[in-house]
C-alpha cells in the first residue's frame, strides 16, 4: 500500500484546482502540481512562490501520466467533467499504486469508477475515493453518523440546501453531463436507473429555511451510502429553489428540468457547452463565501423508528479543496487501510472528519429520535 509521501494534483489550472493547491501550500504539505497545458501549470507554480514542482501529461499519453502520479503517495483529480477526463487517471493511480481522491460531482461517473476499478484498486493495495468534495463528503458522513445504531433502515432521506450559490464553468459543465440522464437510485436494495418523470415532493429544514418545494437529486451519496450503511431505500431530494430564477418559479422547475434533460440529448448540448465557456471562470472569493448550505439526513429503521442529521455550513467550493486535502493526507500518511472503491465514511471515522471540518466553518448535529422530523 502507498504510505507516507507526496501528493500529486492534476488539474490544478483550473478554477477549483487552485483552491486545492492554495490549501495544500497552507497546510504546508509535500506536493507537485500538474496538468495538460505546460504554461498554465507554470502560471500555477509561479502564483505558489515557484518553489513548487510540476509535471506537464496529457490524458491520451498513459506513460506521461503513470510518471506523473507514479513515485506520489496519492494523487488529487480535479479536471473535470470527469465523464469526459477522469478515467485515464483514475487508470494511471491504480496501475502505480497511488492512492486516488477526485472532486467529482457527477454520480454516473463515481458509479463507473465503483464498478471498474473496485477490484483492481484492492489488488493494487490503495483506495479510489472520488467526489470528496462538498459533494459529496458532508452528505456521505452525516448519512453515516444518522445510521448509526439504527441499522438496517427501511429508507433514508437526504436533502440539500443551498442559497447563493454561484457555479463555476466546470461545474456547469459536470451538471450538464448529470442532466443528461442515466441517473442511478437506490430502492429496494439495489441500484437501478432513475425514473424521468418529474417530481413533486416537499422537505422541512430546520429553522428559517422551513418547508421547501423539492427536486429529485442525482447524487453522490447514492452510490456511496449503501456500501457502508445497510439501506432499503434512498430518497435524495435538492431544494427546487437552488434552481429556479425567482422563488415563485420553483414548483415548475421538475417540469423544466425534465425538458432540458431531453434536449441536451441531442446535439443541442455542443452549443450549451459553447456557451458555458464564455462565462467566468467562476465565483469571486467574496461571493464564494457567501453560499450557504444545509444538508438533512433522516433515517427511519425498520421498527419505524426515525433520527436526523443536520450538517451546515458555506462556500462549497472553498470547503472542497479542505475535504480532498484532509482526505489525500489521511491516505498519504498511512492512517487509512481500506482499498478498492471507497469514501470518506467507510475509510475514515465520519466524526473525526466532520471535526476537522469544524475548523473550517462546518457544523453537525444528531436529534434523538424523539424529535425526528421527517419529510
Amino acid at each position: 500500500m502507498a504510505g507516507a509521501g507526496r501528493i500529486a494534483l492534476y488539474g490544478a489550472t483550473g478554477y477549483t484546482g487552485r483552491l486545492v493547491a492554495a490549501e495544500l501550500r497552507r497546510r504546508g504539505l509535500d506536493f507537485l502540481v500538474a496538468g495538460r497545458n505546460a504554461e498554465r501549470v507554470r502560471e500555477v507554480v509561479r502564483d505558489l512562490g515557484g518553489d513548487v514542482p510540476c509535471r506537464v501529461a496529457a490524458l491520451e499519453d498513459r506513460d506521461a501520466l503513470r510518471h506523473a502520479v507514479g513515485d506520489c503517495a496519492v494523487v488529487i483529480n480535479c479536471a473535470g467533467p470527469f465523464t469526459r477526463y477522469g478515467e485515464p487517471v483514475v487508470r494511471a493511480a491504480v496501475e502505480t499504486g497511488t492512492h486516488y481522491v477526485d472532486t467529482t460531482g457527477e454520480q454516473g461517473f463515481m458509479q463507473d469508477v465503483a464498478e471498474r476499478y473496485d477490484a483492481p484498486a484492492r489488488a493494487a493495495e490503495v483506495a479510489v475515493m472520488p467526489a470528496c468534495g462538498f459533494d459529496y463528503v458532508p452528505g456521505d458522513l452525516i448519512c453515516r453518523l444518522a445510521a448509526d445504531g439504527y441499522e438496517p433502515l427501511r429508507e433514508l432521506v437526504l436533502a440539500y440546501f443551498v442559497a447563493d450559490f454561484g457555479a463555476t464553468r466546470g461545474t456547469l459543465h459536470s451538471a450538464l453531463e448529470v442532466l443528461r440522464g442515466n441517473a442511478l437510485e437506490y430502492r429496494d436494495g439495489g441500484w437501478r436507473p432513475a425514473g424521468t418523470g418529474p417530481l413533486r415532493a416537499s422537505f422541512t429544514f430546520p429553522g428559517d429555511i422551513g418547508r421547501q418545494a423539492m427536486l429529485p437529486y442525482a447524487c453522490g451519496e447514492v452510490v456511496t451510502v449503501p456500501r457502508h450503511t445497510r439501506v432499503g431505500t434512498i430518497r435524495s431530494l435538492i431544494s427546487a429553489a437552488d434552481f429556479a430564477p425567482h422563488a415563485a418559479l420553483a414548483p415548475a422547475m421538475p417540469f423544466a428540468l425534465v425538458g432540458l434533460g431531453a434536449a441536451l440529448r441531442t446535439p443541442l448540448k455542443a452549443g450549451v457547452d459553447m456557451l458555458i465557456q464564455r462565462l467566468p471562470e467562476g465565483p469571486e472569493r467574496e461571493d464564494r463565501i457567501r453560499a450557504r448550505w444545509t444538508i438533512v439526513a433522516v433515517a427511519e429503521g425498520e421498527d419505524g423508528s426515525t433520527t436526523r442529521g443536520i450538517v451546515r455550513g458555506s462556500d462549497p467550493y472553498g470547503l472542497t479543496a479542505v475535504t480532498a486535502v484532509h482526505a489525500a493526507t489521511l491516505l498519504a500518511g498511512g492512517d487509512c487501510e481500506a482499498t478498492g472503491f471507497q469514501s470518506p465514511a467507510s475509510a475514515f471515522d465520519p466524526a473525526a472528519f466532520l471535526g476537522h471540518l469544524g475548523e473550517h466553518g462546518v457544523s453537525h448535529e444528531l436529534d434523538p429520535p424523539a424529535t425526528a422530523a421527517a419529510a
